[in-house]
């Protein structure tokens, strides 16, 4: 598989913390990317993914959709999500997605995320979106020991299950990386797996317009949008990412509402 390895200026205008976190995870958001094309392409061909039509499919005849008011079987669904935060910034996202009526799905890191901004993290959930696990320091869970995985993704399921009442079902792999030795832990521990269909690759970039062409250019029906509200050029174009896939009639739904009313069976992992 290919690996990006441009070189990513960290922005002057960014909190010292931020900036740690950019260089801390610009390697693996550029490897996310290079996934991200692999699993297009057939570089990651042995990773088997579930569609969210399959599962949607695989429901009861009959069965309602259980999330909101939106059934994905007849509208034309779209997920946003985030990954690496809390941050700084999550605070204006939710001002945002609250004044859109969007849900999200955020995967969060637990390391300098959850434990620095629980708050955001009770009001993620407060405010109806959906709080998942991003691992709780971003380790390559393919290159580590069974216990680092267990560790890796029970502390930040066991932290935002302190925080609001619900432990998480789905998790996000840091790089997308993934294996069949992930997905039986993940198992043991109630997760499913989430990918993604849309990069905005917003780790290249601060040009907030450049992030919305890119999302609004990968844009289909059952996308999963894949945004970081760690970057300065991210927040400010999710305005713009909404109204403009809601002109093209897209109905905004977290990633559980875009199976329902069928579900995330853990182990599996869910791709468009």
């Amino acid at each position: 598989m290919a690996h990006a390895t441009d070189k990513i200026p960290t922005p002057e205008h960014a909190s010292r913390k931020t900036r740690d976190t950019a260089r801390r995870l610009r390697p693996a958001a550029l490897a996310s990317a290079a996934l991200g094309l692999a699993l297009t392409l057939s570089g990651c061909a042995q990773v088997d993914t579930t569609a969210p039509s399959a599962v949607r499919a695989g429901a009861a005849h009959g069965a309602p959709a259980k999330f909101g008011t939106a059934d994905c079987r007849e509208a034309k669904c779209i997920a946003l999500t985030f990954d690496a935060g809390p941050s700084e910034n999550s605070a204006r996202l939710l001002d945002i997605l609250k004044q859109k009526k969007v849900p999200a799905t955020f995967f969060l890191l637990g390391k300098n995320h959850i434990e620095k901004y629980p708050q955001l993290v009770k009001r993620m959930a407060a405010e109806g979106h959906e709080v998942a696990s991003h691992t709780w320091d971003h380790k390559i869970l393919t290159r580590i020991s069974d216990a680092q995985i267990r560790e890796e993704l029970k502390r930040p399921n066991d932290a935002i299950e302190r925080l609001t009442g619900h432990k998480p079902t789905l998790m996000r792999p840091p790089q997308g990386r993934t294996d069949t030795n992930v997905h039986k832990i993940a198992k043991e521990l109630g997760l499913a797996e989430v990918l993604w269909s849309v990069t905005a690759k917003d780790y290249t970039t601060n040009d907030s317009a450049l992030i919305t062409k890119r999302v609004l250019d990968q844009a289909s029906r059952d996308g999963i949008i894949l945004l970081h509200d760690i970057y300065p050029g991210t927040v400010p174009a999710v305005p713009g990412i909404i109204d403009a896939l809601k002109a093209r009639g897209y109905v905004f739904v977290t990633v559980p509402q875009l199976l329902a009313p069928g579900t995330a069976e853990p182990g599996k992992v869910y791709r468009p």
